[in-house]
């Protein structure tokens, strides 16, 4: 068990590390038909490891100054508040539909971010000029030297992302990164590599709350599981983070896209796979 536990660590972080989201979605089914774990107990873990390994990765961003630290804490604020709300809606949903509904989010996102980096790849990702070179009102502004100009109204609408963030998150269940990258960048005007680097931040926060509500409910989380788990997704990080670091933005943007519709295909074949199976 404790080469698996660290191999499937090793993919989780790289997931993180390469694209600042999906360690949640892998890592929950690598724990349960991987190592054994009981789907509850999975949880937990996942939700310590993932938190875990995104702090070494938010250390290596913040030194190559790639975090925005006050988009992230409003990310995370928000969606702390947001994301119990979108899980007690999970609770009224038929599994089947939520999966459908994250499943058809995913590929939507996925096309957005491709079609950016297919048909704008020369603009500047942290622009404040919209693609018609005209300025975009509809999301926050930055100065020339790509830094956020954090008004009023720009922080109404990074609230108003994070609450949708957190309930997405809540309501499918995941950490948030595949939700929260595309959204600083198709919304606040950030750089595709500053977005990874915040969401990390953003999942960090959200892990520790997710952790210590789990434990508060009287749920074990396995120290040893969880330490491998770390360790692996270490190396993962280190190695997702030094390939995303030679990408240019446009061909990060594409891997993340693809990247999204993996997901989205393993999803909806797992969902047909366990309705053929009753």
């Amino acid at each position: 068990m404790d080469p698996l536990a660290i191999a499937f660590g090793a993919v989780v972080g790289l997931a993180l590390g390469l694209t600042g989201g999906g360690g949640g979605i892998f890592a929950v089914p690598l724990l349960v038909y991987g190592l054994s774990v009981s789907p509850r107990e999975a949880v937990g873990i996942s939700l310590a490891a993932v938190g875990g390994t995104a702090l070494l990765g938010v250390v290596q961003r913040v030194i190559r100054h790639e975090v925005e630290f006050r988009t992230g804490i409003l990310f995370a604020v928000a969606g702390m508040i947001s994301a119990p709300v979108g899980a007690f809606v999970a609770t009224r949903l038929p599994g089947e539909l939520l999966l459908v509904l994250f499943a058809v989010l995913m590929l939507v996102v996925a096309w957005q971010l491709w079609h950016k980096a297919t048909h704008a790849p020369d603009v500047a990702p942290n622009s404040c000029q919209s693609e018609d070179g005209g300025s975009d009102r509809r999301r926050c502004q930055r100065d020339a030297d790509g830094q956020l100009r954090l008004t009023s109204r720009c922080a109404r609408l990074l609230l108003l992302i994070g609450l949708m963030t957190g309930f997405l998150s809540g309501i499918f269940g995941i950490g948030g990164g595949f939700v929260i990258v595309p959204a600083l960048v198709l919304a606040s005007g950030m750089s595709i590599h500053r977005a990874v680097g915040t969401s990390l931040l953003v999942i960090v926060l959200i892990s520790i709350s997710g952790v210590t509500s789990h434990l508060a409910g009287g749920n074990d989380i396995s120290l040893s599981i969880t330490s491998l788990f770390i360790i692996g997704g270490f190396a993962g990080m280190w190695l997702g983070g030094a390939i995303g670091k030679h990408l240019p933005a446009a061909s990060l943007q594409k891997v993340f896209a693809v990247a999204i519709v993996l997901v989205a295909i393993f999803i909806v074949s797992k969902q047909i796979v366990l309705q053929m199976s009753l």
